[in-house]
């Protein structure tokens, strides 16, 4: 596996159809709201096909996880439908994939997808750091997410969901 970039990294091409988004290094937390923003705008911009190639990308957490079911719920509400595919997704990162349900929400390619960045293709900037509130609120809808896509996941994530809301609700 090539070796991972110090900082996690999202180098995208807005300009393709469908938009592309390659994860280099960890998808985590600390990089998911530069991730989301970006997500927003481009569904908000009328964009309804993304692929991201998962081929450098050395491990998922919930967090991250959250904000791609937030963007297949998203994309799955328009008329007609939009898209997510997920392409060359690691045996270990496909595991938390289906583990989570996600695999049901999303398309899921473990093999090859052509993958072609055009002169357009930008790597995001970190997002402004934000509040603790903020940054709970992030979490907390991102987990939600996580619930809405499979009713089993409400197990796995209770202790964090009943820490983040009453977090949020003390602010």
């Amino acid at each position: 596996m090539p070796e991972a970039p110090a900082k996690p990294v999202y180098l995208v091409d807005a300009y393709a159809d469908p938009v592309v988004v390659r994860l280099e290094g960890r998808a985590c937390y600390a990089n998911s709201v530069s991730l989301q923003d970006f997500l927003t705008q481009m569904i908000g911009q009328g964009k309804a096909r993304f692929v991201m190639d998962f081929q450098n990308c050395t491990s998922m957490d919930s967090t991250f996880l959250g904000v791609l079911a937030g963007a297949a719920l998203e994309l799955r509400k328009r008329k007609p439908p939009g898209s997510l595919v997920l392409c060359r997704v690691a045996h270990r990162n496909l595991e938390l994939l289906r583990n989570l349900g996600l695999h049901r929400l999303l398309t899921v390619d473990a093999g090859d997808f052509p993958m072609d960045f055009g002169p357009g293709a930008t790597a995001l900037n970190p997002a402004p750091d934000h509040s603790e509130l903020e940054n709970a609120r992030l979490v907390l809808e991102a987990h939600e997410n996580l619930v809405a896509t499979d009713p089993a996941n409400q197990g796995k994530f209770q202790d964090v969901l009943a820490f983040l809301r009453n977090r949020v609700e003390q602010k």
